[in-house]
C-alpha cells in the first residue's frame, strides 16, 4: 500500500471517528433481539402502555358521562381541560428528574455496597491467616455474632462461615435509602397540596379563563367537579413521583400493573356511582379520586418494602438540585405548551370548520408520538445508570439503538396513521367541509411522525445524561423560533401555515437533540475520544 492510499484509509478511519456517526453505531442490528434490544423493550413496553392507559381510561370515563347530557358533559370537559393543565405543568418536570436521579443514585450504591462486600471477604481471609494455628483452631479468643467468646479449641473456619452468614443477612435485611426518591416524594406532597388548594380557592376565575363566564349552565356543574376532582390532585402526584422511582430501578411492568387497576377501579365505579347511587357528575368526580389514591396507597406499600421512603435527615435530601433542575424543565414545559396552545388559538381564528379539523389532526398528532415515550423512558433509566458507572460503551450503545428504533417506529407510525387517517377520516366527523381540511393537513400529521419520534427519544437522552439545562434552553429558543413561524405562516397560509410552523417546531426539537450529541457537546464530550 502507497502512502497516498494510506493516507485515504487514515482519513476514512478519521471521519468514523467524528461523534456525529455514532447515530448510525450497528445500525444493521435494529431489528436484532440481542440483550440490548431486550433491555430497552422490557422498560419500553410497559412504559407505553402506561402512558396509553390514561387517554383510554378517560376517553371510557368521558362516555359514561356523556349519558348525563351535554351540560354535564361540558362542563366536565373544561374542567379535566383545566386540571390536566395545572398538573402538566408540575408532572413532566418532577417525574422525569426523579426518574434520572434514582436511577444514577442507586447505581452508584449498588456499586459501593459491591465494593464493600468486596472488602470484607478480603479482611475475613487476612484474620483466618493472622489468627490460626496450623492445625487449623484459633490461637486467641474471638467474638462470635452474639458477643460470646469462642474457645481456643472452635474450628477457625465454623467462627468464619458464621460471620460471613450473618454479614450477609445483614446486607440483604438492608433496604435502600435514597435522597432523591424521598425528595421526589416531599416535592410531590407540597405540590399536589399546593394544586388542589390553587384549584379549589380559585375555581372560579381559572374556569372563567378557560370560557365559563358568570351565568354560564356549564359553570356549577364545572365547579363542583373541579373540587371534588381536584381532591385527588396529591395522591396522583404521589403516585407519578412513586412511577418515576420505578423507572429509576428499571422497572415499568410494577407500575403498569398498579395503573391497570386503579383505572379498572374507576371505570367499575363510575356506573355504580353515577348511575345506581345517581350522584351523576359528583360520582364521576369521586371514582376518579379513589382511583388515584388507590394507586398511589397500592404503589406505596410496594416501595416501602423495598426502601426506606423517609429521609434520615434534612440534609440527606436534595431539594436544591431538584428545584434548580425543575425550574429549567418547568420552562421547557411552559414553551412547548404555548407553542401548542398558541397554533389552537391561531386555528380558533379562522372559524369553526379549520378549527374543528385543526383539533382532530392535534390529537391524532399527538397521541400516536406518545407511544415514542416508552423508548424514551427506556434510554433515560439506561443512559443514566450508564454514565453512573461511566460505562461509555453502553451509553454510546444504548443510545444509538433506541434512536434508531425511534426512527423505525416513527416510520411505521407515518404509515399507520396516514392510511388510517385516510380511510378513517369518517370515525371524527360527518361534516364535508371538516372532512376535506382534515384530509389537507393529513401529510403534515403523517410525514412529521419519524420527526416526532426521534425528538421524544433525544428528550429521553438528555434526561438519562442529565443535561437538563441544555434540554430546557434549546427549547426555549426554539419555542422563540416557532412562535415567530406560527404568527407568519398562519397569515400568509392559513391552515396550513400553522401546520407547517408546527413541523419547524418539532424539527427544530429533533435537531437540538441531534446537534447535542453529533458535535460531542456537554455531557457527550468522551465521544470525541471515543
Amino acid at each position: 500500500m502507497n502512502m497516498e492510499e494510506s493516507g485515504r484509509l487514515n482519513s476514512y478511519r478519521s471521519k468514523w471517528k467524528m461523534p456525529v456517526f455514532v447515530f448510525f453505531k450497528d445500525a444493521r442490528l435494529v431489528f436484532k433481539n440481542d440483550s440490548l434490544a431486550k433491555e430497552i423493550l422490557k422498560i419500553a413496553i410497559p412504559a407505553a402502555l402506561a402512558v396509553a392507559a390514561d387517554p383510554v381510561a378517560s376517553l371510557i370515563d368521558t362516555a359514561f358521562i356523556g349519558h348525563l347530557g351535554a351540560v354535564d358533559q361540558g362542563a366536565a370537559g373544561v374542567a379535566i381541560a383545566l386540571f390536566n393543565l395545572s398538573s402538566k405543568i408540575t408532572v413532566v418536570p418532577l417525574v422525569s428528574i426523579t426518574t434520572s436521579f434514582v436511577a444514577e443514585e442507586d447505581t452508584i450504591q449498588k456499586t459501593n455496597q459491591n465494593e464493600s462486600k468486596l472488602t470484607y471477604e478480603l479482611v475475613t481471609k487476612n484474620m483466618q491467616v493472622c489468627d490460626r494455628t496450623q492445625d487449623g483452631t484459633m490461637k486467641t479468643p474471638m467474638p462470635t455474632p452474639d458477643g460470646a467468646l469462642t474457645e481456643e479449641t472452635n474450628n477457625g473456619n465454623e467462627y468464619r462461615n458464621i460471620c460471613e452468614k450473618n454479614m450477609l443477612k445483614r446486607v440483604e435485611r438492608k433496604k435502600l435509602q435514597l435522597g432523591s426518591a424521598s425528595t421526589s416524594l416531599l416535592f410531590a406532597t407540597i405540590l399536589g397540596i399546593i394544586q388542589a388548594a390553587v384549584l379549589i380557592f380559585a375555581d372560579k376565575p381559572l374556569l372563567g379563563a378557560m370560557g365559563l363566564k358568570h351565568g354560564s349552565p356549564m359553570l356549577d356543574p364545572a365547579v363542583k367537579y373541579l373540587r371534588l376532582r381536584s381532591l385527588g390532585a396529591p395522591a396522583m402526584l404521589l403516585s407519578l413521583a412513586m412511577q418515576g422511582i420505578f423507572r429509576g430501578f428499571k422497572d415499568t411492568k410494577t407500575p403498569l400493573y398498579v395503573i391497570l387497576f386503579g383505572y379498572a377501579l374507576n371505570i367499575s365505579l363510575d356506573p355504580l356511582l353515577i348511575f345506581h347511587c345517581n350522584l351523576g357528575l359528583t360520582g364521576a368526580a369521586i371514582s376518579h379520586v379513589v382511583s388515584q389514591f388507590f394507586m398511589a396507597l397500592i404503589l406505596w406499600m410496594i416501595l416501602i418494602r423495598k426502601m426506606v421512603l423517609l429521609p434520615p435527615g434534612f440534609k440527606n435530601l436534595q431539594i436544591l438540585r431538584f428545584l434548580k433542575n425543575g425550574g429549567m424543565l418547568l420552562a421547557k414545559v411552559i414553551a412547548a405548551s404555548f407553542c401548542a396552545t398558541l397554533a389552537s388559538s391561531l386555528a380558533a381564528r379562522l372559524g369553526a370548520i379549520p378549527m374543528a379539523a385543526f383539533q382532530t389532526c392535534l390529537q391524532v398528532w399527538l397521541t400516536s408520538s406518545l407511544i415514542a415515550d416508552g423508548l424514551a423512558v427506556a434510554v433515560q433509566a439506561i443512559l443514566a445508570c450508564s454514565f453512573a458507572e461511566k460505562d461509555y460503551e453502553k451509553v454510546i450503545a444504548a443510545a444509538a439503538r433506541t434512536l434508531q428504533m425511534g426512527f423505525v417506529l416513527g416510520v411505521a407510525l407515518s404509515l399507520l396513521v396516514g392510511i388510517g387517517m385516510y380511510f378513517g377520516a369518517g370515525l371524527f366527523s360527518k361534516t364535508i367541509p371538516v372532512l376535506h381540511i382534515i384530509r389537507i393537513g393529513l401529510p403534515f400529521v403523517a410525514a412529521t411522525q419519524p420527526i416526532n419520534s426521534l425528538a421524544f427519544v433525544f428528550d429521553g437522552v438528555n434526561y438519562g445524561a442529565s443535561d437538563f439545562a441544555y434540554s430546557a434552553y434549546s427549547l426555549v429558543m426554539v419555542g422563540f423560533a416557532t412562535v415567530a413561524s406560527l404568527l407568519i405562516l398562519s397569515k400568509s397560509k392559513g391552515f396550513v401555515g400553522i401546520w407547517i410552523a408546527l413541523t419547524i417546531f418539532m424539527s427544530l426539537r429533533m435537531f437540538a437533540g441531534f446537534w447535542r450529541m453529533g458535535t460531542g457537546t456537554g455531557p457527550w464530550r468522551f465521544l470525541r475520544l471515543h
